[in-house]
């Protein structure tokens, strides 16, 4: 059972792990071994209330098909246990962030002072630039 919060979390059948082999350059036992995790999570079909749904749907992350299914591929460790923990914690990492609500942004207008005062030193500056033109020869 994966924890998600307090009051939710997803039983083990409804997230399919599978061992694969893990990809890139490696040793002796590099062929023989797999040691990668390859989790799928169907959000369409799991006991997650309908908000998490409809948010992880909406989510434009590439790990969510166009069928909302979120796969996960985790290999950064060497060991099987390893990668299947991290996977699983990726996966509730990802279900927290899309949880988060952003704040809306307020447009904002300089004030008239800061306005005043952006206005008078482009002033000077063009004065500055005078002067140095009629001293050149």
């Amino acid at each position: 059972m994966l924890e998600i919060s307090n009051n939710v979390s997803l039983a083990d059948w409804e997230i399919e792990l599978s061992a694969i082999r893990s990809m890139g350059n490696g040793g002796q036992r590099v062929n023989k071994v797999a040691t990668a995790i390859h989790l799928r999570f169907d959000i369409k079909r799991s006991s997650l209330p309908a908000i998490y749904k409809e948010r992880l749907l909406a989510s434009k992350d590439s790990r969510v098909t166009k069928d909302g299914v979120v796969i996960i591929k985790a290999q950064s460790f060497r060991t099987q246990e390893m990668n299947k923990d991290d996977a699983l914690t990726r996966l509730k990492d990802f279900i927290k962030a899309v949880m988060v609500v952003q704040k809306n942004r307020r447009a904002t207008k300089p004030t008239k002072g800061s306005v005043q005062r952006r206005l008078t030193g482009k002033a000077n500056r063009k004065d500055v630039k005078q002067t140095r033109k009629k001293v050149q020869f």
